[in-house]
């Protein structure tokens, strides 16, 4: 039958799905021009599964349009480019000082952050790193309760329940007090938080903005493109940032996944600025009547002097270099003597891969922690798909046991971590909107590594024997999963 024949055997509806399909092929492959993996595995999803493809396509498969995006600039913050120009020409020049030996060993990878991120290098902030979260949220709220001037929060995920109300309840009591406050939260993570449950707030003098709100209910164009990043700043010296979301599942009291095992930091310094100015865009981005001018109030004189060197990164669909993707990558290549990586998911694209893989061919110790029980079955078969040719290469893979793993870190050679919202998968490196604080210093990398060593006590190791004894069946949903990983 040729292909005319058969289209005219098609009723209408039919035909218009046929057209539909080829007209979104088209687009793919010529239009958009997508990466190869990408394409492929949307002509996949669209060949195979027409109806279900075309609408998925519809909501998710669309390029984010950069030009209607808010954008900072720099001139808006006096000072920063020229700080930024000063230190992007100290550290080509050697000529930067340092005041730990392990920020100094990274000067390249501080160059790149810097001048393709304006993550802007702050020597002097203290930082503590949380692994439990009613440990976090109890110090959050501690802080919460002393603000003076403002209180700046954004969240993927927050629930109204009993961990949420309480938190709103403390924000609504500041507002009263006369503390400006912003809360910001994703339309997507944050679906079931209403409205209605920000009227206390607005009536006490309050804030609050949906990131990327739905057109109509059930209906959001910009679906795939989420607002991930979780960031705190209070008074402008004080911030947050980490895996670590707003629920009663982050306390590790729901059932369904039992001790939550997170990693989130709060930093006192000069990086708070940094976070400031990420929420104040976002927020901006959010906001047509509550736009933020970026006055020095919101930039105070930091008079704490820690000893941590600290850059923020920052990364969305909206960021033209990849930077976390990247600064992943630069990490992963500089290792001398090991890398260890937690995170909950592992569906990395090509590049990551490969210099994951590269590191341990190389002889570096190279660790892998992931969760042993899955909360998203689709992603976890698509990354125990790339376990094999990890165990292969060496790579050492740990199946967290002690509950859920939830944690996005990395740690190198006692020198270096990274700790925020950045999962090791397509989804954060690409389409997400993402903030890391990347931490140059001896002490606080020691304490990352110590932590996955601690960590290991719960674990099990996934060995090939065990990879191998996988049934027909998840060895199936494994494959087919991995065809269509580049666009989870």
């Amino acid at each position: 039958m040729s292909m005319l024949e058969f289209v005219q055997t098609m009723d209408l509806p039919a035909l218009l799905l046929f057209l539909g399909n080829i007209i979104c092929i088209v687009v793919v492959v010529f239009i958009e021009r997508k990466h190869p993996s990408s394409a492929w595995a949307w002509m996949f999803v669209l060949i195979f599964l027409p109806v279900i493809g075309f609408l998925t396509y519809a909501l998710l498969g669309r390029r984010l349009r950069k030009k209607h995006l808010y954008r900072f600039s720099g001139g808006q913050h006096t000072g920063l480019l020229q700080l930024i120009e000063e230190q992007k020409d100290a550290l080509q020049h050697d000529a930067f000082t340092f005041k730990d030996d392990a920020a100094a060993q990274h000067n390249k990878l501080l160059y790149m952050q810097l001048a393709y991120n304006g993550a802007v290098i702050t020597q002097n902030n203290d930082v503590t790193i949380f692994t439990d979260g009613r440990q976090k949220f109890e110090q959050l709220l501690r802080d919460l309760k002393n603000a003076k001037h403002h209180i700046h929060m954004q969240y993927y995920i927050f629930r109204h329940d009993e961990l949420g109300q309480r938190i709103l309840q403390v924000l609504e009591e500041k507002a009263k007090e006369g503390v400006e406050v912003r809360f910001l939260y994703d339309a997507i993570g944050s679906n079931r938080l209403f409205k209605k449950h920000m009227h206390p707030l607005a009536e006490a003098g309050g804030l609050s903005e949906v990131f990327f709100p739905s057109i109509f209910p059930l209906i959001n164009p910009r679906l795939n493109f989420r607002n991930h990043r979780k960031i705190v700043v209070i008074d402008g010296g004080i911030g947050y940032v980490g895996g670590f979301n707003v629920g009663n599942e982050y306390l590790g009291v729901e059932e369904k996944y039992g001790y939550w095992r997170d990693t989130h930091t709060r930093i006192e310094g000069s990086a708070v600025h940094a976070l400031q100015t990420r929420f104040l865009v976002d927020w901006n981005m959010a906001s047509k009547e509550h736009r933020v001018t970026y006055d020095d109030c919101y930039y105070p004189t930091i008079e704490r002097e820690g000893s941590t060197a600290v850059q923020i990164v920052s990364s969305g669909p909206d960021d033209e270099h990849d930077a976390l993707k990247y600064s992943y990558v630069k990490m992963i290549v500089s290792a001398k003597r090991y890398v260890y990586i937690q995170s909950p998911y592992f569906v990395p694209d090509e590049t990551v891969f490969e210099a994951v893989r590269m590191a341990s061919l190389c002889g570096v110790e190279v660790r892998l922690m992931i969760p042993a029980v899955p909360d998203h079955k689709i992603v976890y078969a698509a990354t125990m798909s790339y376990m094999e040719d990890l165990l292969k290469a060496g790579v050492h893979i740990d199946l967290y046991d002690g509950g859920f793993m939830h944690a996005k870190t990395i740690v190198i050679d006692d020198e270096v971590a990274t700790c925020g919202t950045t999962n090791f998968d397509v989804r954060s490196f690409k389409l997400n909107f993402e903030v890391n604080a990347f931490l140059f210093d001896t002490e606080k990398a020691i304490d990352m590594r110590r932590i996955y060593e601690r960590d290991l006590q719960v674990s099990k190791p996934l060995t090939m024997e065990a990879y191998k004894k996988r049934s027909f069946r998840k060895r199936t949903q494994e494959s087919l999963a991995r065809l269509i990983s580049p666009i989870l």
